[in-house]
Order: structure tokens, then sequence, then C-alpha cells
């Protein structure tokens, strides 16, 4: 039921102003990831002042409607999906797992020199390649996530013969090269959107970014040895992480 003219003149304005925001939102009015009016233009559309606009903002960054790009401005928050921090699967396997259509656009997919931090990482020697992968993945066509992975060259000769549109890379590894994954260590921090990797993602330049690096161990043949580093980039607005801990 409606509220009467009085009964709204008792509730808080910073209430009706976040109220009124929500509203844009569900008519999309203001759309995902979209930033909203200026302080100074919501403070002259609703005829209230800076103070009630900044508590009407806070209260909604806080109830997760809205998020704050530093010199930006506040944005509307997208529909989020979780993702286990822990587990290794392929994106490809994270996206069906909830429930969604997979895709993968291969961006590039060649054989190049391995660089001194690759070198480091996969422990190999100067002078020797690796495969280089870049895709992007969608989830019901949206793009979710910016990846490029480095293989040694030796270890999967060959692999660059495939066609990574259409086939998982860690299918590919197990079945043709009898490869096991054993585990990954990975780092997670904040980035912020820029250059091609804002293009593929379609956010704007400036939007937050969870960025992963991550080195992946695997028995080859019987050796265990690094057989995977990767870069990727999340959209902060459409994936959560969390790490599933169980005590000793």
């Amino acid at each position: 039921m409606a509220m009467t003219g009085s009964q709204q003149a008792r509730l808080p304005k910073y209430y009706l102003l976040e109220q009124a925001i929500i509203e844009k939102i569900n008519s999309r009015e203001y759309r995902e990831n979209e930033p909203i009016p200026s302080e100074r233009e919501l403070v002259e559309s609703f005829g209230v002042s800076r103070i009630t606009v900044r508590r009407a903002i806070d209260e909604l960054v806080r109830d997760g409607h809205l998020y704050k790009v530093q010199g930006k401005g506040t944005f509307v928050k997208g529909e989020e999906y979780p993702q286990d921090l822990i587990s290794i699967v392929s994106c490809t396997q994270d996206i069906e797992n909830l429930g969604m259509t997979p895709r993968r656009k291969v961006i590039s997919a060649d054989v190049i020199p391995a660089t001194e931090e690759l070198m480091s990482h996969l422990e190999l020697s100067r002078g020797e390649n690796v495969f280089r992968l870049e895709r992007v993945y969608y989830a019901d066509d949206t793009p979710i996530n910016h990846t490029v992975c480095y293989l040694p060259y030796k270890l999967f000769f060959g692999i660059d013969l495939f066609d990574f549109s259409q086939e998982s890379l860690y299918e590919i590894l197990k079945k043709e090269y009898h490869t096991s994954l054993q585990n990954a260590t990975r780092t997670v921090e904040a980035a912020l959107a820029k250059g091609k990797t804002a293009d593929y993602l379609q956010v704007k330049p400036g939007i937050p970014l969870l960025h992963f690096t991550c080195v992946t161990q695997g028995e080859v043949r019987g050796r265990k040895q690094p057989v995977e580093y990767f870069n990727c980039w999340y959209r902060s607005d459409k994936f959560k992480f969390y790490i599933n801990q169980v005590t000793g």
C-alpha cells in the first residue's frame, strides 16, 4: 500500500532519496556499472541538501546497491556470481557450475620466447619458448574474465594447433598430454580497468577489477613441475570469491 503524504513527511529525507534511487535502478534508468548523477545533480533534482545526498549514497553503498570509484564517481552495482578461490577448475567449468552458458573468445594463441619473468615462474632456461594463450570468457554473453596464460612449450609441443575457442585448455592437458594438475599458488589484488582489458570486458576505464596471478603445478610424465602461469582480470561487479576453510 502506498504511503500517504503525511506518512512520507515523517520519514528521513535521506531514506526517501534512497528509495527514489532504488526505483531508478529497478526501472533501469540508472543502469548497472554506469555512474549515477553527481551530488550536485541529485541536490538539484530532488531539492535536498548535499548532506542528505551523501547519507543516502553511503547507505546504498553499504547495502550493496552502489559502489564508489575514487575520482570517477558512484556507480550502480551489478549482479555478482560467487566462485571458490581454492578450487583448480577451468573458467568454463566455473561458469557452468553457476548454471550459466559459457563462451570463450581467443584473442591470440602463439609460441613466443620466454621472458625473464616467465623463466622464473615456469623454471625455464634462456632461449626456451612458451605457448601464450589470450582469451576472454563470457557468461550468458556477458564478458567476465580476460586471461593470458603461458605454458612451457617443451612440455606441450604442438599445443598451438588446437582450437581453444572450442576446446578447454585443462581438458587438452589432461587428455592429450596426460597432465595431472596438482596445486596452484595464486595472488589477488585490486586493479583498475584500462586499455584492452577494459575494452574486452566492456567496462569503462577506471572501474575496479580483481587481478589474479597464478602458478599451477602439475605432474607431467611422472615429474611434478610448473605447467602454467597466468594473469587474469575478473569484473568485480560480476564475481565475488570465497574461501571455504575447515578447522584442523
